[in-house]
């Protein structure tokens, strides 16, 4: 009987071995998965900032008109895409504007776009992906 005890115990020993290796596969997996969210996630702060700063810029763009004996700031389309476009040239950051505007002649919104590709789990996540961003920023006179 105590053979067959330890027969039996041998022959589930490596039963934990193959147990331990799939969960610290499964464990690695984990965690490149979530270092490409976290590197997704800071790649989109990254965008909204340069759009933050391109509508700032855009709203900038304004130019002073006297109506009724009171300045008031009248901003054009191509004035926010001329000044967006110089700020991300200085910035020399990889995102481009996809549109530049202004919507009311008061507010300058701009729509600004930059790839993503992971860097280390190109397996568990997507090849890449095109992050966007839209912000608005206001004149001060009107």
């Amino acid at each position: 009987m105590r053979r067959s005890a330890a027969t039996a115990k041998d022959d589930e020993g490596g039963s934990v071995l193959v147990l331990t290796l799939g969960y610290a596969l499964l464990a690695i997996a984990l965690v490149l998965v979530c270092v490409e969210a976290t590197g997704l996630a800071l790649a989109q702060k990254r965008v909204d900032g340069a759009a933050d700063a391109a509508a700032l810029a855009g709203a900038d763009g304004f130019v002073l008109e006297v109506r009724d004996g009171r300045p008031v700031a009248v901003l054009t389309s191509a004035a926010v895409h001329r000044e967006a476009t110089l700020l991300l040239e200085v910035l020399d950051a990889d995102a481009v504007i996809v549109d530049a505007g202004t919507p009311d002649g008061v507010s300058a919104r701009v729509t600004v776009s930059a790839p993503w590709r992971p860097v280390i789990a190109g397996l568990f996540v997507p090849d890449g992906m095109v992050l966007e961003s839209t912000a608005t920023s206001r004149t001060a006179l009107r």
